[in-house]
């Protein structure tokens, strides 16, 4: 029998970004801050990462890693479940279209 050989990385033709999630969950992001008063700028700086990075997590264009996605909750004093809930309430509403 021959040993088969494990390859690393994703399979071919599998992505890490799909659009809708990602600008569901930066409603949910925008949204959270707008209630909270706070500009994305200080938003950014409590979860330690660059403006302009949130920026685009806002936007929909980058969909953050799990690490970064419990950053940016406990800068907004919220659990990521909470994030995460907000998320699919934007997806089942249609808001992402």
């Amino acid at each position: 029998m021959q040993k088969r050989t494990v390859q690393r990385g994703r399979p071919v033709g599998s992505t890490t970004y799909e659009p809708e999630p990602a600008l569901a969950f930066g409603q949910a992001v925008r949204a959270a801050r707008m209630e909270q008063g706070m500009a994305q700028e200080e938003l950014a700086s409590l979860a330690e990462i660059e403006r302009s990075h949130m920026g685009k997590i806002e936007r929909g264009e980058h969909m953050p890693t799990l690490a970064l996605i419990l950053r940016i909750a406990a800068a907004l004093n919220r659990s990521a479940a909470d994030l995460i809930a907000a998320t699919e309430k934007n997806l089942r509403s249609g808001l992402t279209t």
